[in-house]
């Protein structure tokens, strides 16, 4: 008599489910949870990593209460590429507290590894940090800095700071004219030296034809490096009324790796002050000063970015190199912080004094 084939079925279903029910019991939840984290609703891991490192007294170096709650995204080591360098413990590192600054974070460059992080994740206003992302954009984008851009009246309305007025209110020289032809690099130089919204508009114009073309851009671009933190509105970093604008420390930090492949943005940002830019054909110059308040005065800065609006308050970033130890990069970043300068000197200072290459 020949076995039924649905009741071999049904056996081989029973024994499919003692197998899965011994795994369970065998390995528990949370082991499973680990073997497949896809199917649990794990997010997949990248390859920057957080440092939680033990003080005598007990504390995590660099971390504050709110990151303890807050850090779900660290990495293990093994995500970092092989061959780089991580950053390691010194033996008499001390602790790093940035209490008047809303969200602080220091990364290391080559490798990723958050050594400083407090409200790192925040979603805020960061004011002309965001030209950061444009002129990494620009530089992606654009294959020659020697194209020509044509200013319309769009471009030039603008509020804040612009292209002969450092300052709001307060002009040096011409402001861009409307027709004037001026290069995509004299453009850049008065955004990212200057902080001048007008530059930073008629470059995504340029670019995109609309700053709402470029903003998707700027948003796309945002989305392929993991950020998730981050909705951008315009390429100066100017709120929109009615629409939510922000970005995170931890966020900006990773623009500002991406955007270290590109020697000219940083030759442009240290540039001295009174550099002068001129239309293409000569009729027209315009002064512009630089906004990096620490410009020549230690060695290693390798640039500064800042930023203000009333929403964003006081922003920085900073990026130093340790000529001591073979010149590791790092980058630094205060939200909100009515004391940036002094502060992110004191974490480039912390930062070397406590880790060490090897």
């Amino acid at each position: 008599m020949k076995t039924p084939k649905k009741f071999i079925s049904f056996l081989s279903s029973i024994s499919i489910l003692l197998v899965v029910f011994f795994v369970v019991f065998s390995f528990g939840f949370s082991d499973l949870k680990a073997l497949f984290p896809i199917a649990f609703g794990e997010k997949e891991l990248d390859r920057y990593t957080i440092t939680t490192f033990q003080s005598e007294e007990g504390d995590v170096l660099g971390e504050s209460d709110q990151q303890k709650k807050e850090n779900q995204f660290t990495t293990m080591e093994q995500f970092i590429p092989l061959g780089v360098i991580t950053p390691e413990v010194k033996s008499d590192a001390y602790g790093l507290a940035i209490p008047t600054a809303h969200a602080s974070v220091i990364l290391d460059v080559d490798s990723g590894t958050i050594l400083h992080y407090d409200n790192g994740r925040e979603q805020k206003p960061i004011a002309s940090l965001t030209k950061m992302m444009t002129a990494l954009l620009m530089m992606e984008e654009v294959k020659d800095l020697d194209d020509v851009v044509t200013i319309t009246q769009e471009m030039r309305n603008v509020e804040g700071t612009v292209v002969g007025c450092p300052r709001s209110g307060y002009c040096i020289s011409t402001r861009l004219q409307v027709d004037e032809k001026i290069r995509v690099s004299d453009l850049m130089k008065a955004m990212l030296m200057n902080s001048t919204n007008d530059a930073a508009t008629a470059l995504a114009i340029h670019l995109d034809g609309s700053v709402e073309n470029f903003a998707k851009r700027m948003n796309r671009r945002a989305l392929s490096l993991g950020l998730t933190d981050t909705h951008f509105c315009t390429p100066s970093g100017l709120e929109i009324e009615g629409e939510k604008c922000y970005s995170s420390a931890y966020d900006i930090a990773r623009i500002v790796v991406e955007a270290l492949e590109y020697e000219e943005i940083w030759e442009m940002m240290n540039l001295p002050p009174h550099t002068v830019i001129t239309s293409v054909d000569g009729k027209y110059t315009h002064e512009i000063l630089n906004t990096n308040a620490l410009l020549g005065q230690y060695d290693g800065l390798v640039g500064t970015k800042t930023g203000f609006t009333p929403d964003a308050g006081y922003c920085l970033l900073a990026v130093n190199e340790d000529s001591r130890d073979q010149g590791h990069k790092i980058v630094s970043i205060v939200l909100d912080d009515p004391y940036r300068w002094e502060n992110i000197q004191q974490m480039a200072s912390w930062a070397f004094d406590s880790y060490v290459w090897e």
